[in-house]
């Protein structure tokens, strides 16, 4: 993607960072775990090509107030928001649609990188395995979140600067445990829970489904960061128990604070202050930045990094709530909606049809696709 379709000065076309890692090779090749042989089974077997699975022909008009609810624009409801004319809304729901998808592009990179990382530094072999195949998703969110930018929205930002502080430290970081953390539950928990904004409320069905779809990627991913460093951690000391619950908490805080959107109401003739201002007291800005964590608390909990100093943090967040969801369900919950979109889409095979009306899966739409199948084999 060029750098002229975005709408801010790009001070340079790449970013170095300088990380001392250690290559590990393990021989080892039988020393395997069955959840994450699984898990690696289905990350093969989910793999989707961006170009045949998503509809590119739809029409995406990303400022249209038809694409999703205004409320979810931060500064909606200010004086700021009510003095605007349609033309003044339309620019900044597209400036919002390409500052909020260009974070979602800069991440997947940032995944990209770390994933690939992991297969090089973690020790054992069915990690590896898993982590290549994560390798492969991320370059495909790469690539379609880069597309849609491109030929949908016709403008990106920047990378936001709390969003690059946190990638510099995952991944400037030798351990890859500290990668696995910082990446897998972290960022990617987050950016769960801000994809399912769009896949949940948004009605533009391009974004739907392209957000349906690297959700059930991710949803893995954060799956195996559960698996992988939940029999490491209990391993560990306390005083490095405590470096990465102290982690946690800087990462958290930092990430809160990503949302503020500050590079945007600038750009778009506002007044930067008044906007950040509006954003940091908005009752409706506090339930997002809340919900941006339910992926994040659970899982937390569940590798045992519960200390004092994260609970505290928590708490002062406003998000301690959480740590009662079962992290599994929110993952199969994921799984399912996608497995919908494709039954909706009549993309499931006749095995994976009846495999669901077994399963008690919506099963009179699974015999409706099955059905659709089936004549067409016949024709």
């Amino acid at each position: 993607m060029s750098t002229r379709i975005y709408t801010l000065p790009v001070d340079q076309t790449q970013w170095h960072v300088e990380s001392g890692s250690t290559t590990v090779f393990n021989w080892e090749y039988d020393e395997t775990r069955d959840r994450l042989l699984t898990l690696y089974e289905k990350g093969k077997q989910k793999q989707w090509n961006t170009n045949d699975r998503l509809d590119w022909s739809i029409d995406v008009d990303p400022g249209s107030e038809q694409n999703g609810p205004d409320y979810y624009i931060p500064i909606y409801g200010s004086d700021m928001w009510d003095g605007m004319d349609e033309k003044a809304r339309y620019e900044l729901r597209r400036h919002m649609a390409a500052w909020m998808n260009s974070q979602f592009l800069h991440g997947e990179q940032g995944a990209l990188i770390c994933a690939s990382k992991i297969v090089q530094t973690v020790p054992d072999i069915d990690s590896k395995f898993y982590a290549a195949t994560q390798t492969m998703d991320e370059a495909r969110h790469v690539e379609t979140y880069s597309r849609y930018l491109r030929e949908k929205v016709g403008m990106a930002y920047p990378i936001n600067p709390n969003l690059q502080a946190l990638l510099d430290d995952v991944v400037r970081d030798p351990r890859w445990d500290m990668t696995n953390l910082g990446m897998q539950v972290l960022i990617e928990g987050l950016a769960l829970a801000a994809f399912s904004l769009i896949r949940d409320y948004s009605s533009e069905p391009l974004a739907k489904a392209l957000n349906t779809y690297v959700m059930q990627d991710e949803a893995r991913h954060v799956a195996f960061g559960r698996l992988a460093l939940r029999e490491f951690y209990p391993q560990l000391t306390e005083a490095e128990r405590g470096e990465r619950e102290e982690f946690v908490v800087y990462a958290c805080y930092l990430m809160r604070d990503r949302f503020l959107a500050e590079e945007v109401w600038e750009n778009v003739g506002l007044d930067k202050d008044r906007c950040i201002e509006f954003v940091q007291g908005s009752e409706m800005m506090q339930a997002f930045r809340k919900m941006l964590f339910s992926r994040i608390v659970p899982t937390i909990k569940d590798l045992g990094l519960w200390g004092q100093k994260v609970q505290e943090a928590f708490v002062d967040m406003g998000v301690i709530e959480f740590a009662t969801v079962d992290p599994e369900d929110l993952s199969a919950t994921d799984e399912e909606i996608a497995r919908g979109l494709d039954r909706e889409r009549g993309l499931l095979t006749e095995e994976e049809v009846g495999t669901a009306a077994l399963a008690g899966v919506d099963p009179v739409r699974a015999e409706e696709v099955k059905a659709t199948i089936e004549a067409g084999a016949g024709g």
